[in-house]
């Protein structure tokens, strides 16, 4: 196996925004906001790292009390970035885990080294901020955005949300922050995950993984409500109180399960590319969004 590096391939997205992500502090409530709506918040890095600094900013303000995470728009967000002007999984950025530059690697690796980064690691985390979250979510929390929503402690969705993981399409078990299988019952998760299909937020609150569904005009004014009351507990309190939770989440083989699916991701993302060139399989983000709009009947 050779150790050698390679040289970058050139990429030069076009993005829309300089600011895909808006930070608002309401009293001690930071609401961190994905604000990519003209392509559904779909998430490349610079979303993603500009994610990891609002969560920061808001874990070091003492004032902040509760996180709240939401979409600006139509959807919460539709995943990660596969087809977007502004696609940039080539570029390379200040990485804040303990990982080189994905940039350079050959093969298989590149991929590997950047997805342990800005997904499973940036996930993991945020899940485990001091600090209550809650995910804010309407319309399409698709694939990538599972993730965020999942990372948070609470989720209270809009009626008219719903939840998708569709990546078998491309050949790939799930998303890399598997957490398919704690947040809905094996033969539900199996279902979710082999069929793609959506699951509205009725459903999913069914199960366990929504706390609350209210109607989309008065979302916000219920996430708001809920955090200001969240901020009035003791602030140990909240974070052992999640600290507990996540212990017993991990003693249950959680992040043990999560290692072992994010190598079956990389070794389907590895196939697609032996097979087909491309490691999603051929497929894209206009592929992916029709198809998904024919299983759902709206095409």
């Amino acid at each position: 196996m050779s150790d050698d590096l390679v040289p970058r391939q050139p990429q030069e997205p076009v993005y829309e925004t300089e600011t895909p992500v808006r930070y608002e502090v309401d009293g001690p409530v930071a609401w961190i906001i994905m604000d990519r709506p003209q392509f559904n918040n779909v998430q490349n890095s610079q979303m993603t790292y500009a994610l990891d600094a609002a969560f920061r900013r808001a874990t070091d303000d003492d004032a902040i009390k509760v996180i709240v995470l939401g979409g600006d728009g139509k959807h919460f967000s539709a995943g990660h970035d596969i087809g977007t002007p502004g696609r940039d999984h080539l570029v390379p950025f200040d990485r804040k885990l303990m990982f080189g530059d994905h940039t350079n690697r050959p093969g298989a690796e590149l991929l590997y080294t950047r997805e342990q980064e800005v997904y499973l690691g940036m996930c993991r985390r945020w899940r485990d901020i001091p600090k209550p979250t809650i995910a804010m979510v309407q319309g399409a929390c698709i694939a990538g955005g599972l993730m965020l929503a999942w990372v948070c402690d609470l989720i209270v969705a809009s009626d008219d949300a719903f939840f998708q993981d569709p990546v078998n399409r491309m050949g790939i078990p799930g998303v890399e922050y598997f957490a398919h299988g704690f947040e809905l019952p094996p033969r539900i998760a199996k279902g979710f995950l082999l069929l793609g299909e959506r699951m509205p937020a009725a459903r999913a609150y069914q199960f366990g993984m929504v706390n609350e569904i209210v109607p989309r005009a008065e979302l916000k004014d219920k996430v708001s409500a809920m955090a200001q009351e969240l901020a009035t507990r003791p602030r140990l309190g909240n974070w052992l109180t999640k600290q507990a939770l996540n212990h017993v989440e991990d003693l249950r083989g959680k992040r043990t399960a999560m290692d072992a699916v994010f190598h079956m991701h990389h070794f389907a993302h590895a196939q697609n590319d032996l097979v087909s060139g491309n490691s999603l399989g051929g497929l894209d983000g206009a592929a992916m969004a029709k198809a998904n709009k024919k299983a759902a009947g709206e095409g």
